[in-house]
């Protein structure tokens, strides 16, 4: 099992959105990096866990978790005209984007600030710390339990 870290605009949709959302999954769709788009194609599985950390918003931080609960297909909002989201390059033969679906887990205790995990020393590796502005990025065990610990 790996662990990950996605950003969300509460605003657009937030934990508490996974939570009430159908069957409390969602497809994590509109990642348009390419770096994020290879993690969610190729590294992403079935059963990891997902840190789910509000962005752009005044209380940034780590505030739940979830499951991956399908792995990597075509994003279906690039061949959607009228999404966001839509890509002319993008075919169904040749897709330039992919989802992965996960599932509500839970809360944390306590939101973990952006703040509080850069000035946490023990976590080391979490890109987040360095250059935050990927969307979807791995999470070491280590910080992980970091993270968590910190939620406690």
């Amino acid at each position: 099992m790996n662990y990950w870290l996605f950003k969300t605009e509460p605003d657009a949709f937030s934990i508490d959105d996974l939570k009430k959302a159908p069957l409390q999954t969602t497809l994590w769709e509109g990642v348009r990096n390419y770096q994020a788009r290879n993690f969610m194609r190729d590294d992403i599985k079935l059963g990891d866990l997902v840190f789910i950390y509000h962005s752009s918003c005044k209380h940034v931080g780590v505030v739940g978790i979830a499951t991956v609960t399908k792995e990597s297909y075509p994003d279906p909002t690039q061949f959607d005209l009228n999404s966001d989201y839509y890509d002319a390059k993008a075919t169904p033969d040749n897709p330039r984007w992919f989802v992965v679906e996960v599932t509500y887990k839970c809360h944390l205790n306590k939101r973990v600030s952006l703040k509080d995990i850069k000035t946490n020393e023990a976590i080391n590796e979490l890109a987040l710390k360095k250059a935050g502005r990927l969307s979807v990025m791995p999470v070491t065990q280590n910080d992980w339990e970091q993270i968590i610990a910190m939620s406690n």
